[in-house]
């Protein structure tokens, strides 16, 4: 026999192995969902779907689509993953199955959509209990108050779906639009309405902003605590900026920090009244002077008529990097960004620092497509819409594990294709023994002792 000149052990390869599961570390986010009720939430809410005599239970299959868009399927088909392992998932329906539930909730959509949204409020009600102190609600109030991030993102078709339409990046395809709650810094964030729209949808649509906002505010725990004082802020870019859906957030008595298309006019007042004293430095991302970028605030000295009462336009400039482009609204080879807030307290560094933070909802909708959005698998635009609304169940699950459980390690803030290398495709063996099922972990896994630990903090009771 010769000798292996290989740098890697030479190893017999066969199927025979039995007692050995994979996807093992996917049992913390079956444990999230019981933990938070979103297992009998979602049997419950969708139960009028549920056929006579029909053995699975759409809210299981449901929650096992979510499951496995978490792991990183990225099709109903990947769900074959869990089916494999009856000994951590139970019970998976099969392939037609499942095709003909997603047909079902499809053709009565908009109500099975609000059932799914009902499941998931109750769940994250529960969820941000558990959470305690690292609840994203935690003593928010007027001036640390709780955010929400508004932003759109494309989605590619490559084969004729329903309603999939040109993008204005001269692709093909849709234009979803989705909000965010922002867990800050020592966090990720989790979905809170997603809306699924034809690719050729606008940027700035006041009643699309609108509606996802509204359904996003359902999602909060505390519904009525946005009557009582602004501890609610929104974040969008400047498709946010119109008329209508500022004039909303006023009426509903929301604080706001959302971009805004400068103007000519307001260019040539900024010449006229202000001088090199009136800028103030910005800050880096960590809090410090940022050379080379001032902000100032111009609100006194521009028409703002017709736009809400206390709103507030501040402008940023900043030298460009190297190789960037100058556009339009740039002046004097510095480039000009502006946003509008009507929060009436803190430094001019400050809130713009914290409007540029919304470029941690970038990161949200990254993650969300490594989550199966970047793949809308149906040709009906409702199963599409469902689909989302798995793609929003399945990062709830994800951040929820992570709130409750991962709350003191860097798995806090692990993002989804990080959790899936270092928990979520553990391997394990089951054995069993006095009517109990037990699964043992590899000991010298290097996460092994971080899995334990999250699964004794999601026991039940």
């Amino acid at each position: 026999m010769g000798k292996s000149i290989s740098a890697y052990p030479r190893l017999d390869i066969d199927g025979d192995g039995s007692g050995v599961a994979s996807h093992t570390g996917a049992a913390l986010l079956l444990r999230t969902a019981e933990k938070t009720g979103l297992t009998s939430g979602l049997s419950e809410k969708l139960r009028p779907w549920r056929k006579p005599m029909a053995i699975h239970d759409p809210g299981k299959i449901v929650l096992d689509l979510a499951v496995t868009l978490a792991i990183g399927g990225d099709c109903a088909a990947d769900l074959a993953l869990l089916r494999a392992e009856p000994g951590v998932f139970g019970s998976v329906a099969s392939d037609p199955t499942v095709s003909r539930t997603i047909t079902a909730l499809a053709a009565d959509a908009p109500k099975v959509l609000a059932a799914i949204a009902s499941a998931r409020a109750d769940a994250r009600a529960q969820a941000w209990i558990l959470a305690g102190s690292n609840a994203p609600d935690h003593r928010i109030s007027i001036n640390d108050p709780l955010i929400i991030d508004l932003d759109a993102t494309l989605t590619d078709a490559h084969s004729e779906k329903q309603h999939a339409a040109p993008t204005f990046k001269r692709g093909f395809g849709f234009h979803s639009l989705w909000s965010f709650i922002d867990h800050g810094p020592a966090g990720t964030g989790e979905p809170a309405a997603p809306m699924l729209r034809p690719g050729n949808a606008g940027s700035n649509t006041a009643a699309d902003h609108k509606r996802v906002l509204s359904d996003a505010l359902a999602q909060l725990p505390w519904q009525p605590l946005w009557r009582v004082g602004r501890k609610v802020l929104v974040r969008t870019d400047s498709g946010g900026g119109t008329h209508e859906f500022l004039d909303y957030c006023h009426r509903r008595r929301l604080q706001y920090s959302i971009g805004f298309t400068l103007t000519d006019d307001i260019v040539t007042a900024m010449d006229t009244h202000l001088t090199d004293r009136d800028w103030t430095p910005a800050y880096d991302a960590e809090g410090r002077v940022r050379p080379g970028a001032w902000v100032v605030e111009v609100t006194g000295i521009t028409d703002l008529t017709g736009w809400p009462p206390g709103m507030r336009l501040i402008v940023r400039k900043e030298r460009p990097h190297p190789g960037a482009q100058l556009r339009f609204t740039d002046h004097d080879g510095l480039r000009l960004t502006a946003f509008v807030t009507n929060t009436t307290r803190g430094q001019l560094p400050d809130l713009e620092l914290r409007h540029r933070r919304r470029a941690r909802c970038e990161d949200r909708i990254r993650n969300a497509k490594d989550t199966g959005l970047r793949n809308l698998p149906f040709h009906g635009f409702d199963a599409n819409r469902i689909w989302l609304a798995l793609v929003a169940l399945a990062l709830d699950l994800t951040a929820w594990l992570q709130t409750i459980a991962l709350h003191d390690h860097d798995g806090r803030r692990w993002e989804p294709k990080t959790l899936r290398l270092r928990v979520f495709s553990a391997a394990g063996r089951i054995a069993r023994h006095a009517r109990k099922t037990r699964l043992h972990l590899a000991r010298h896994a290097p996460f092994t002792d971080l899995i334990t630990t999250a699964a004794a903090r999601l026991q039940p009771g």
